[in-house]
């Protein structure tokens, strides 16, 4: 679902080496710096923190778009600013919408204060409008990303509760297909990304790229969470693995891993499941696993309560970031 014979074609060329992207959702990055925060190389250097990501093996930058933001973080104007530092140092970027003020993931999907009263074919409208938006406001600035998100960790679709995929999947799947047009009207190059979490979870998968296909939406690629322990991140990874390759020959679509994550106080144990994440996603078949994206790696010293980082408390990057390295 659209993908054209020539972009299909790409994903399975083994004639050369396939891009693949080993990344880093920094979204917090300018409000941290705000705040004081500053990064550090292992020699306890300072570094501006994407150039260290640069020298840790990162070579592609994730950002979070909301709508209207109360504190103005990860609107337009600051997702603007961290996607031209991206592109200055050569990263290629992905753009992860919410289509929210605020976090959507699992547990919530609200609807944009501005946008809730809206009825469905006004929301559908400016799910287009404001995906074309941002994206020309982008581009306008000199920067294409290589992929988009439309809605973020959609386990139950979006902008509840008119896209709540377990009451309408039919309104979840014209959501998606609205952000997939806007995307491709900026650019056909870009690749539109479906991302839900639990990337262990098969049936869930199913469930939801069987839901969209019946309802005639359209994507590139299928994205994956995946946020294991240090006690279970084998079985997690086995299992992924598994539902990567269950779903390139399903929907004959590629895969990619958009958020991982672990406590920065099992770095080791994180370096073990990233570098053996990275190896099974590169193993999937016909190089249809596109790459591994870190969620908010440059977190520390309990930065919004997060400890899922992979920094020290020092500012410095932990063991884990080894992973990414060539």
């Amino acid at each position: 679902m659209g993908c054209k014979k020539n972009e299909a074609a790409s994903t399975t060329d083994t004639s050369a080496t396939p891009f693949f992207a080993k990344g880093a959702d920094v979204s917090w990055l300018t409000q941290m710096e705000a705040s004081g925060y500053k990064f550090y190389n292992a020699s306890g250097a300072a570094m501006e923190c994407m150039q260290l990501m640069q020298t840790l093996g990162i070579n592609s930058i994730r950002l979070r778009a909301w709508v209207n933001p109360a504190n103005g973080w990860c609107n337009n104007a600051d997702l603007v600013t961290k996607a031209l530092r991206a592109k200055r140092l050569g990263f290629r970027i992905m753009i992860d919408f919410h289509y929210s003020d605020r976090w959507a993931d699992p547990a919530k999907q609200t609807k944009p204060a501005a946008w809730s009263g809206y009825d469905f074919t006004t929301l559908k409208n400016t799910v287009y409008s404001y995906t074309y938006s941002v994206l020309d406001t982008l581009r306008s600035s000199g920067v294409v990303p290589s992929w988009v998100q439309i809605g973020n960790e959609t386990n139950d679709g979006m902008l509840w509760p008119d896209g709540k995929a377990s009451t309408n999947m039919a309104n979840f799947a014209a959501l998606i297909s609205s952000g997939h047009k806007a995307v491709k009207a900026i650019n056909d190059s870009i690749k539109v990304i479906v991302h839900i979490s639990n990337g262990y979870d098969n049936t869930l998968f199913r469930w939801i790229f069987d839901g969209l296909k019946n309802n005639g939406a359209s994507w590139d690629i299928i994205g994956m969470s995946l946020y294991p322990t240090a006690a279970n991140w084998q079985s997690y990874n086995t299992n992924c693995l598994a539902n990567m390759n269950d779903m390139v020959s399903r929907y004959n679509k590629p895969v990619m891993i958009c958020e991982v994550g672990m406590p920065y106080t099992d770095a080791s144990a994180c370096q073990s499941f990233i570098t053996d994440l990275i190896s099974k996603t590169k193993s999937v078949s016909n190089n249809n696993g596109l790459g591994v994206f870190y969620w908010e790696p440059e977190c520390y010293n309990n930065w919004e309560g997060y400890t899922l980082g992979a920094f020290d408390n020092n500012g410095k990057p932990t063991v884990a970031m080894n992973a990414f390295k060539d």
